[in-house]
């Protein structure tokens, strides 16, 4: 077992590195071997649920056949926990000291979560208006929590900075740290054992750096090369490098501004770390895919459909692959009739201000009030008002 340059092909021996020695590049992880069982660290995560959501496809107005790979129903609420799960249970294999994760919220509650579970102290480094929720849930599982102004690049460098300076294993889920990638392509493979008799013609990945990109192409290589979709990378259109890239014909992705979405999950700038973007970049292309950005008026259109169409509550970011398909399906990039699979990578309790600013259909009873009276008029209310509007593309 070895570590491997995705750039130079370089060797590097099974240890916690994070870039080649020989050219800075990406690191994955070569001939994996089985972990020690006594050094995993697991809450059961993975194998989840693939739903077919026809009422969903109805919404978007799309002949096709749409399938949900349903991540929010990982122990923490979104598809990091798959990643970190790999990267504690290396870095408790190897007797390092505790846990440091940079993060917009989702990968900080795994990091927390999975040093809890591993007996180690973990330190999460967010952006200072990372959603109420996921600030919350990280300190739920005994944290230290560092809050930075300004963007998740600046969390980033942060994070760098502590695992430097202390044994503690860098577990942040960019391209980063190999071991928490190379789990990722449990994401694949799953959805290639779940669609044999009929594999998906496209999958919809929201993306920030992209490492779900890479595990959603490296299980299907490993499982079937001939029958690999094709993959877009959906960005939202506040942050949006790869997809600028991609249009732009560029071979290589340059760092965005300042990002403006509330898309908190795949609000990633890329700063200091372009090559992440350029390697994704890659991938989708190699699969003869697509970079597609998407607004934030089309993901909470999204949201909406999702939880009232097929009862999965997302987050922004994990609702962003499903106002992808309403684009993509629109302009014709993606056929009728095409089989797709949309990843929704992460709870709605994640970001319940997004839900809170949704409109919703309630009404105080009050005391001496009939509720059945009460409930005939909301029914009569809603059956005057127009049914949900198609999700919107971008």
């Amino acid at each position: 077992m070895h570590l491997r340059c995705v750039d130079c092909s370089t060797r590097h021996p099974a240890e916690m590195l994070y870039a080649c020695t020989a050219c800075g590049g990406i690191l994955e992880v070569a001939d994996p071997a089985v972990l020690d069982p006594a050094a995993a660290v697991t809450l059961g995560e993975g194998d989840t649920p693939l739903h077919r959501a026809d009422r969903l496809a109805a919404a978007i107005g799309f002949a096709g056949t749409v399938l949900i790979k349903d991540e929010t129903v990982n122990p923490t609420g979104s598809f990091k926990d798959r990643a970190v799960a790999a990267a504690v249970s290396r870095a408790r294999a190897m007797g390092l000291d505790g846990i440091v994760c940079a993060s917009s919220g989702n990968a900080g509650a795994s990091a927390a979560a999975y040093a809890a579970r591993a007996g180690l102290p973990c330190i999460v480094v967010v952006p200072a208006l990372t959603p109420s929720e996921k600030v919350t849930q990280i300190a739920a599982y005994g944290a230290l929590l560092l809050q930075v102004e300004g963007h998740y690049s600046n969390s980033y460098r942060v994070g760098l900075e502590i695992a430097r300076r202390h044994r503690f294993a860098n577990v942040t889920t960019t391209y980063l740290n190999p071991w928490g990638v190379d789990a990722l392509k449990t994401v694949g493979r799953e959805l290639h054992d779940a669609t044999i008799g009929a594999p998906p013609d496209w999958v919809l990945v929201p993306t920030g750096a992209g490492p779900l990109v890479k595990g959603v192409v490296q299980g299907f290589r490993e499982r079937a090369p001939a029958r690999m979709p094709r993959l877009a990378a959906v960005q939202a259109a506040g942050c949006a490098p790869v997809v600028r890239a991609f249009a732009a014909g560029e071979r290589v992705v340059r760092a965005w501004g300042a990002p403006t979405t509330f898309a908190s999950g795949i609000s990633d700038p890329l700063i200091g770390y372009e090559r992440d973007g350029t390697h994704t970049l890659d991938l989708v292309r190699a699969t003869g895919g697509l970079a597609v950005a998407v607004s934030d008026a089309a993901i909470r259109s999204a949201m909406q459909a999702l939880a009232r169409f097929e009862g999965i509550l997302a987050e922004p970011t994990g609702a962003s692959s499903v106002a992808a398909l309403a684009t993509l399906a629109a302009d014709g990039r993606v056929a009728a009739g095409a089989r797709v699979a949309c990843l929704v990578t992460g709870h709605g309790f994640k970001d319940l201000k997004a839900w809170r600013e949704l409109p919703a259909h309630t009404r105080r009873l009050a005391t001496d009030e009939d509720p059945a009276g009460a409930v005939d008029a909301m029914l009569a209310e809603r059956a005057a008002q127009p049914a949900l509007p198609r999700i919107a593309a971008s």
